[in-house]
């Protein structure tokens, strides 16, 4: 299916990995400009060139703190200046703690709040100006699925998450008149590499033989029996990007292999 996106500009804030990375090899493959900004500006930089060198698209690659407004005004005024005014924009950048609430505390919390909540707060605050003005504009948030229905050691993870949700909401009220939709992809567990890492860490701590049987454990909460890739989210990502989906707005999508079904 043609999503009409050629000539487009987007900025995937994440994306220089995992969900992140495979959303902007998506969009590259409609034809899309692809502006990759990351944390890790290096990664950022050779993502990019990856996605120019494999696919033939303008592409870019910057290195920015999500949490900073002074950073990302900064991010997409190069973005403006080198690809051209931003139609799209795409936020999977997070972090995630693996914590009992009770063993966790206010420096937790507000790293967390200040990545996973303030961060898309920034970023919709540098960006609808523009969007407005132009009376277009594409924005897709990642939360959780741990949001919408709870999830023991993830709390203030969930509790972020669940305010991205009621922010998009809430502002796609705001600028639905502009030509603009707001949306949410809330994804189960996925095997990128903020996942590897984590499911390491455990493996060391619990030891081989209990960390398979929470393997097997955690498969069969999924109908699907397997956790997502990458590119289970990227198709549902660059759909919701593009013209296709101009009349959704508001909704939250979850793309979870049958995880939750709220």
């Amino acid at each position: 299916m043609d999503l009409e996106m050629k000539g487009r500009t987007a900025m995937v804030i994440g994306g220089a990995r995992g969900i992140g990375f495979a959303t902007a090899k998506e969009l590259a493959a409609a034809g899309v400009k692809v502006a990759i900004v990351d944390l890790d500006g290096e990664t950022a930089q050779k993502s990019a060139q990856k996605l120019a060198d494999d696919m033939g698209v303008s592409s870019i690659g910057l290195g920015a703190n999500i949490a900073s407004l002074d950073d990302i005004e900064t991010a997409v005024g190069n973005i403006e200046d080198k690809l051209g005014k931003l139609d799209i924009c795409i936020v999977t950048a997070a972090i995630v703690d693996d914590k009992l609430f009770a063993e966790s505390g206010p420096s937790d919390w507000k790293r967390m709040i200040d990545i996973c909540l303030y961060g898309p707060m920034n970023v919709l605050h540098v960006v609808l100006p523009g969007m407005i003005e132009r009376k277009y504009g594409r924005i897709i948030c990642m939360a959780s699925d741990s949001a919408r229905v709870g999830q023991a050691r993830l709390s203030y993870y969930a509790a972020a998450k669940a305010g991205v949700i009621a922010l998009i909401k809430s502002v796609s009220q705001e600028v639905s008149q502009f030509g603009i939709t707001a949306n949410v992809v809330s994804p189960g567990a996925t095997d990128t590499e903020l996942r590897q890492a984590r499911e390491a860490e455990m493996r060391q701590q619990m030891g081989d033989e209990k960390y398979e049987k929470r393997v097997q454990k955690v498969l069969r909460m999924y109908p699907a029996r397997r956790i997502g890739l990458p590119e289970d989210h990227a198709g549902v990502i660059a759909f919701l990007a593009s013209d296709r989906a101009s009349w959704i707005t508001g909704q939250v999508l979850s793309v979870n292999g049958g995880f939750v079904m709220p």
